[in-house]
């Protein structure tokens, strides 16, 4: 980590760590995002997707299976975004954008689907794969503060 004039931190572009949660990001974001286009994540994400304010209202225009092709056509077009970003330096900007469009609004699942969150033992818990948004989201605005974005 690097400060500037003001002792504010900046990231530094050129360190393994950014690339590898750049890569590991893109990878996932892929991963997902071809997933989206079986039956089975069709399936699963319904229920998401249905009970969301922002969103329920798609499955009254598309079936079942083009909702989801369209959020994974989403998560592939930011993983690409990332990846290009390594040789088109604005494109950080559009890939920060989507990823936190993306993450905000998996997060958000999380107080929109019922039975999300369930005690065990007296504590909170919930499907913790949606918990790790919030370090894709995290990456999402460190792209939106790069200078060159």
């Amino acid at each position: 980590m690097q400060f500037n004039k003001k002792k504010q931190p900046q990231l530094v572009v050129n360190s393994y760590g950014y690339y590898l949660i750049l890569a590991s990001s893109a990878l996932i974001l892929f991963w997902i995002g071809l997933f989206k286009f079986t039956p089975t994540e069709a399936h699963a994400i319904r229920p998401l997707v249905a009970h969301h304010p922002l969103s329920y209202w798609m499955y009254a225009v598309f079936s079942e299976q083009w909702v989801s092709n369209i959020v994974g056509g989403v998560e592939i077009t930011v993983a690409s975004l990332l990846l290009l970003s390594l040789k088109f330096v604005k494109l950080k900007r559009f890939a920060g954008i989507g990823m936190v469009v993306i993450f905000l609004m998996t997060l958000s699942y999380l107080f929109t689907t019922a039975n999300m969150w369930k005690l065990v033992d007296g504590f909170p818990t919930t499907d913790f794969f949606i918990l790790k948004d919030l370090l894709f989201l995290g990456f999402g605005i460190g792209l939106l503060q790069f200078k060159n974005a």
